[in-house]
């Protein structure tokens, strides 16, 4: 750890010396797209950066597993003095790096940073806060080598690896918080600057298209439908044409044939659930974008491909600002109003399944073939025979089973890790001022079942049960979390006993569960509260 600040140290140091206005260029520029940035290559050019221009800055949101610390770029004229000094400008966050072999978003967005502070007076930062995180994952990204993503065309001098240094995967660690890096960016950015749009950059792996830019849009049915929709059908499909029409730049709408060798099944975005971070935004009321870059475009193509998509969706931002704000501020009303006031319609998503867009999509193909005795994901290839395909595109995603959303969740156990957990989150947490006697719902369960296999370090539970109502005494001193605040999906998405993503699945209750000695379960230790009454809170 001492190494990894004095290394830290060391850059701003050398860098003290003023620079004058010259053209920097990224490790990927200067090598003529052959290869890719380290840390110190990143510290070194975005330190660069603020020595010449007062309207950029470098922030801390984390320390890695491994000791270094990850930088945050703030981009703003005038730049604010804190996060609630923005005016009536939006603030955008942009990510890469999370799986550090997928590389051409480190290297896009340090351009980027560079050409927007070339132009500080441009309408993008008229109306935008612009927030970029270039290397999330530095403990993956310092573990470059030529033996990692062989599949992928470049950069030749090889490139990180997917998990952190804690051997977890970042892009599912959006519910449990157990990463330095994920917990740094919900803890110091989500919550503290609330950006109205997230872009989260990967490069794909997976089905054999021409078009070498992919990405879409935050899912989860327990998310505002009117923000989903606002996506689908008009920022996303824009973005789309903006790309190709202004900076022709091929691109899609990503996914994944549903069948490689029968197209006409459909095109599949397949990934709604919010322990990934782009669907985790989208439960917050947030608009959010997943970039996927396409693995088998040279890497100087994916740099570019993605610096534009970045460009685009700024520009977007900026000329929809308003309309941003308003849609935003409408679906934190429209939640807040359903916890105070509920009604039988109001439920969360414990299942749900994937249908067709209300329109087709487009996909410039090439046929997959199949490689003889191998088996699994790796046993397709791609043929040279090009096909064009319009087939359904599986992204929008509703309920099959529900449950009722409550007023409040009652937490009878004093559990240190949980409360630190909803906290982190930026959840809003109280407590009974009183003995109080309660009608809740109490979750009563039939069966838990731990995974056979390990995911993320867990053995992630599966629960079947039921609810009973019934009338509880709780101390004074209860938890209570309230579901009328914009946050109030994301509270039943962590808290609800069947949530696919939430507590009970991540092992959080689970010594809490079971008794000592003999057959069957304790109840659940989070009930629902289906009304305010008697409900007097410190």
């Amino acid at each position: 750890m001492i190494r990894r600040y004095l290394v830290f140290m060391i850059i701003m140091i050398t860098t003290a010396i003023g620079f004058g206005q010259t053209d920097i260029l990224t490790v990927a520029e200067k090598s003529e797209y052959t290869s890719t940035s380290r840390y110190t290559d990143v510290m070194h050019f975005i330190t660069k950066l603020t020595k010449q221009s007062p309207y950029i800055k470098i922030d801390t949101i984390a320390q890695s597993a491994e000791g270094y610390y990850v930088p945050m770029l703030v981009i703003a004229n005038p730049m604010p003095d804190s996060p609630k000094d923005i005016g009536d400008r939006i603030v955008v966050y942009i990510q890469a790096n999370i799986h550090a072999g997928e590389v051409e978003g480190k290297e896009s967005t340090q351009m980027l940073a560079r050409d927007l502070i070339k132009n500080p007076d441009s309408e993008i930062l008229k109306n935008v806060v612009v927030l970029i995180t270039p290397i999330l994952n530095i403990d993956g990204n310092e573990k470059i080598n030529t033996k990692n993503r062989t599949n992928q065309v470049g950069p030749i001098n090889g490139v990180g690896v997917r998990y952190n240094g804690q051997n977890l995967d970042l892009n599912r660690d959006a519910m449990k918080l157990e990463t330095p890096e994920i917990k740094g960016v919900v803890e110091n950015i989500l919550n503290v600057w609330d950006p109205s749009i997230t872009v989260d950059c990967h490069t794909t792996n997976g089905s054999f298209h021409e078009e070498p830019i992919t990405f879409t849009w935050m899912m989860n049915p327990n998310g505002d439908r009117n923000l989903i929709n606002y996506m689908r059908d008009n920022m996303m499909p824009d973005v789309h044409r903006t790309l190709w029409d202004s900076y022709n730049v091929e691109n899609i709408f990503y996914g994944e044939f549903i069948d490689r060798m029968d197209y006409s099944k459909g095109w599949s975005s397949y990934a709604c659930e919010p322990r990934y971070l782009v669907n985790y935004i989208g439960i917050r009321n947030r608009l959010a974008i997943l970039n996927e870059n396409y693995v088998y475009a040279d890497y100087k193509t994916r740099v570019l491909g993605c610096y534009s998509l970045l460009r685009t969706i700024l520009e977007y931002a900026s000329e929809h600002k308003s309309e941003i704000e308003n849609i935003l501020s409408e679906a934190d009303m429209q939640t807040v109003r359903r916890g105070l006031s509920l009604s039988k319609l109001d439920s969360f998503a414990i299942e749900y399944e994937g249908k067709p867009t209300p329109e087709l999509i487009t996909i410039k193909a090439f046929e997959t073939d199949t490689i003889p005795g191998v088996r699994g994901y790796w046993r397709y290839k791609s043929s040279d025979r090009k096909v064009t395909v319009t087939v359904p595109y599986i992204a929008d995603f509703y309920a099959t089973k529900n449950v009722k959303f409550p007023y409040a969740y009652a937490i009878s156990v004093s559990d240190p890790e949980v409360i630190s957990l909803l906290v982190s989150h930026g959840i809003n947490i109280s407590r009974l001022k009183e003995n109080t006697k309660l009608m809740v719902e109490k979750f009563n369960i039939d069966e838990l079942k731990g995974s056979q296999r390990l995911n993320q370090g867990h053995y992630t539970n599966s629960v079947k049960g039921k609810f009973i109502e019934e009338e509880k005494d709780f101390p004074k001193g209860t938890y209570i979390v309230q579901t009328n605040h914009k946050l109030g999906s994301l509270i039943a998405s962590l808290l609800e006993p069947q949530s696919d993503d939430g507590l009970l699945k991540w092992n959080y209750f689970d010594r809490y569960l079971v008794p000592q000695w003999g057959s069957g379960y304790y109840p659940y230790p989070v009930y629902k509260v289906m009304d305010s009454a008697n409900l007097e809170l410190e």
